[in-house]
């Protein structure tokens, strides 16, 4: 089970080439300050796409305690 003083954080994943945001993860802070850059399926384009991190666009970056 987690510990109450996790630090993770979610965001989202935006694809580079069209811009939308299709997939949320989460993210420990303390051990990758850098932004996420992942290759993933783009359902609308039917390939796979680099996908860069951008904040969570709920108003809110952090996990609902």
């Amino acid at each position: 089970m987690a510990k109450k003083t996790d630090k993770r954080k979610i965001v989202g994943l935006v694809c580079e080439e069209t811009g939308i945001r299709h997939y949320y993860t989460t993210k420990n802070t303390m051990n990758t300050p850098e932004k996420l850059r992942l290759k993933k399926y783009n359902p609308l384009l039917r390939k796979y796409t680099w996908y860069s991190e951008t904040k969570k666009s709920l108003g809110r970056n952090e996990v609902k305690k």
